[in-house]
């Protein structure tokens, strides 16, 4: 069996985020000559897999990089200054220096990078598997972007069989994924689980939902807020994570600090999300700036029902060159609905989690960007 059809067979589906069948994107790569860029950037907000698996799995992710590749160039791209990067140029493999900004590690971004431009995401009339040219008439080389657990996943695939990759899991989700949890604790600890699994067992390693958390974040600065109440019951599964308005997404859990307002994490994220533009689309370069400034009137009380928020969250989706506005939009719009109880407090004129007892600078750093999660641990179950 070839690699394309025992990848079909096994279901493997990318492990980044977008959850795209793996064999499709291979079937096309190998069609196309395309050219491989496996992502070890880590982007998301609170990732930390890639890091682990160059860590732990390098050789692997090198198999699997070879046979998706079959015989085309493959470049390894990370954040610059990272550990990854150190690794991956120590192991002696071709490494793309990426600036460490969240849409800097987009797919259409990365093939921009590569190609020697800047590290923005493409305006593209067609999938960058198979090349072609850009909005401005510029050629795209045909090029395939895979997350490093997807290419480590397809070794595994190659090595031991789809029935085994089958074998744990659900139909809809099969194979073991890794995540990366975040409690007020615990930053960045990496666990392979595999769809299915209750998310109260995934927190448990980190030291789970502390007493007053007001929520638990899925999915990072793209994902959504769950409400604490809804965690006891829930499953690791798009299928169950639907019911409260979550998905899998690239593998992320972040577990608020009850010490911590979580309107001025929001805040935080959203001032954060407004310098990360790539200064191209309007959606980005205006939009997100005004979405953090509606939202930090909401937190100072110019605007108290956050109606302005409101009105932008639903400007922003669909528009630009790639899916952040998409992402912080959501991000922003489930904010408001989970942490409606909170909002309704801070308009009474009181905040639930100001604890007077415990010093500011002691607590952990739930801040948007790579700085935030400096000093990361990177664990096997």
């Amino acid at each position: 069996m070839n690699l394309v059809a025992l990848l079909a067979e096994a279901g493997l589906t990318g492990r980044g985020g977008a959850a795209f069948r793996t064999a499709t994107k291979v079937e096309a790569a190998h069609a196309h000559g395309a050219r491989l860029v496996v992502n070890a950037c880590d982007g998301e907000l609170g990732a930390a897999k890639d890091a682990w698996v160059v860590r732990h799995h390098l050789a692997e992710l090198v198999e699997g990089a070879s046979l998706v590749a079959a015989g085309s160039p493959v470049t390894y791209a990370a954040h610059r200054g990272s550990e990854t990067v150190a690794l991956l140029r120590a192991a002696g493999l071709p490494v793309l220096d990426v600036p460490a900004r969240y849409v800097s590690s987009e797919e259409s971004s990365l093939v921009s990078l590569a190609r020697g431009g800047l590290a923005r995401p493409l305006t593209k009339r067609q999938p960058v598997v198979r090349g072609g040219r850009d909005s401005a008439g510029r050629r795209i080389p045909p090029t395939v972007v895979l997350n490093a657990e997807t290419v480590w996943r397809v070794a595994q695939v190659a090595d031991r069989g789809a029935a085994w990759f089958r074998s744990v899991g659900t139909p809809d989700q099969p194979g073991p994924r890794l995540v990366a949890v975040s409690t007020p604790s615990v930053r960045g600890l990496v666990l392979e689980t595999a769809a299915g699994e209750p998310v109260t067992d995934l927190l448990r390693p980190a030291g789970g939902l502390p007493p007053g958390s007001p929520a638990l974040l899925v999915g990072g600065l793209g994902g959504a807020f769950v409400d604490v109440g809804s965690v006891a019951g829930l499953r690791w599964s798009d299928a169950d994570l639907a019911r409260v308005g979550a998905r899998t997404g690239p593998g992320v859990l972040e577990v608020l600090d009850p010490r911590d307002c979580p309107l001025g994490f929001v805040d935080r994220c959203l001032a954060w999300a407004a310098g990360e533009s790539a200064g191209q689309c309007g959606p980005c370069m205006f939009g997100l700036p005004a979405l953090a400034a509606d939202w930090r009137a909401l937190l100072t009380g110019a605007d108290p029902t956050g109606r302005e928020v409101r009105a932008r969250v639903a400007l922003l989706p669909g528009r630009g060159a790639c899916r952040f506005p998409d992402g912080v939009a959501g991000f922003a719009d489930s904010a408001l609905r989970v942490l409606d109880g909170h909002l309704e407090e801070h308009r009474a004129g009181r905040c639930p989690s100001a604890d007077p007892s415990a010093d500011a600078s002691s607590r952990p750093a739930q801040l948007a960007g790579s700085t935030a999660f400096s000093g990361r641990t990177h664990r096997s179950p």
